[in-house]
């Protein structure tokens, strides 16, 4: 009982409470990590990628074709949309695949974080590693003190950078899947559409 009151104690404010949040999102980080590297083939995806990507590729280069070649254009055209269809069944079958650490971790998350929250209510938790103090054209302005946020914050940039470590130490995070790229429409394919012939 002393331990525990100990603990709660040392927990309740910094920097207690910034090492056991810290300590919460590697707990939580490395266990969707080893579900989702349980769960999901991570080589089958990447390979996948891989051909989802070539075809992408090859969709500039049809385009590149119509006004040179209109009726090799056209065939290939054609085959390049059959294809695309089956690529999409892919991509969907993909989705439903990275979501099952998702649906495994989702509801005992939700608990964790809920009962946890409640321990910590609003109350600051870490001293945030960005001040206002520091820009050097805003800084004089505000005359900010130091600056502590909540659970909910710390929490948010323990999980960011800690998933994305784990993320590449156990290989979840793959070659063709593209970093920022990706997230801001993929190849320059994707984009492009097809003239009319």
């Amino acid at each position: 009982m002393i331990f525990k009151n100990a603990f709660m104690d040392w927990i309740s404010e910094p920097p207690g409470s910034m090492v056991f949040v810290l300590s919460l999102a590697l707990a939580t980080g490395l266990i969707s990590s080893l579900l989702t590297r349980w769960l999901v083939d991570a080589e089958e995806i990447e390979r996948k990628q891989k051909q989802i990507k070539a075809h992408e590729e090859e969709k500039e280069k049809i385009i590149d074709m119509a006004e040179t070649d209109p009726e090799r254009y056209r065939k290939n055209r054609k085959r390049w949309e059959r294809k695309d269809m089956m690529l999409k069944k892919t991509q969907q079958s993909m989705a439903l695949q990275r979501l099952k650490p998702t649906c495994v971790t989702f509801v005992p998350m939700i608990i964790i974080f809920t009962l946890v929250r409640m321990i910590f209510t609003n109350n600051p938790v870490a001293l945030s590693p960005m001040n206002a103090n520091d820009v050097p054209l805003i800084g004089p302005l505000i005359r900010a003190g130091a600056l502590w946020i909540n659970f909910t914050a710390w929490y948010f940039l323990c999980s960011l950078g800690i998933s994305t470590l784990f993320q590449r130490f156990f290989k979840l995070q793959t070659q063709a899947s593209g970093g920022i790229g990706k997230a801001f429409g993929g190849t320059k394919g994707k984009g492009l559409e097809f003239p009319d012939v």
